[in-house]
């Protein structure tokens, strides 16, 4: 019998926002055919938006692109420390009249990981001026769990570092906030490939967020549609239920008696 998993019924939840897709797209790479893929192609419901973008020469402004059924989630990208995500991230709600905001804070310009700790400090302010706070982070249970404590609507560990298109680098490390935070974890960053995509979902993640992936790909339409089918698969397949893994020997699928000369 084919089990199918029923969008309608399969949702989740952002503070006060209900989402049935489960990609979303991240910010960076932008162009008017990617926006329109991973709407078009692969169902994604947020689109984040880095608010330096929105009025750059190249895009007028990149608001006009983004369909209004489709949430927009700001980010603090540039903040180097809590002080400036807050600023960030007050502009971009009037900017953007949106209570979802992604904090994104580096001090490190080389490998671009986020810093946990003012990560901390930006969530608890923001989650007191109601602002559905959506934390990007290294994968560390206790500061998955501080980030619970001050609010965090989610938490979103990395895979690998931003654009790398590297895959689940964190792979060990993420399934322990999965199985620890009882709060959605969306792998963020790193994701390079339909099938990345695809495990982070049958290990129980409630989303994956990729840019590069599709952004670089031959076919951007193509390939954000591949996105949507692994998301979609590897959400099936952990609902299903997985099979065991047996650490030693074989185990037969068919009997191994009742042979014609038996």
């Amino acid at each position: 019998m084919e089990t199918r998993v029923d969008s309608k019924k399969d949702t989740w939840k952002l503070g006060d926002h209900t989402f049935t897709s489960r990609f979303i797209l991240g910010s960076g790479k932008y162009s008017l055919d990617l926006i329109r893929a991973a709407v078009e192609h692969a169902g994604a419901q947020i689109v984040t938006m880095a608010l330096r973008r929105a009025n750059e020469g190249g895009l007028a402004n990149i608001l006009d692109y983004i369909p209004e059924e489709v949430a927009v989630l700001p980010n603090t990208s540039g903040a180097r420390n809590a002080q400036e995500a807050v600023r960030i991230a007050r502009l971009a709600r009037e900017v953007c009249g949106s209570d979802l905001i992604k904090i994104e804070i580096m001090r490190d310009t080389k490998y671009l990981l986020p810093d946990n700790y003012e990560t901390v400090k930006a969530t608890e302010i923001l989650a007191k001026e109601g602002f559905t706070v959506m934390p990007y982070m290294y994968p560390d249970l206790n500061m998955a769990r501080d980030m619970a404590e001050a609010g965090a609507a989610c938490i979103m560990p990395l895979g690998a570092p931003i654009g790398s298109n590297k895959g689940l680098c964190t792979k060990e490390f993420i399934q322990i906030l999965i199985d620890e935070i009882d709060l959605p974890i969306i792998v963020d960053a790193g994701i390079g490939k339909p099938s990345q995509a695809c495990e982070a979902m049958e290990m129980g993640a409630a989303a994956v967020m990729a840019n590069t992936a599709i952004a670089t790909s031959g076919d951007i339409a193509a390939m954000a549609g591949a996105m949507k089918l692994a998301v979609e698969a590897g959400r099936a397949a952990y609902l299903a239920g997985m099979g065991s893994v047996r650490a030693k020997g074989g185990s037969a699928s068919s009997p191994l008696t009742g042979y014609l000369r038996d």
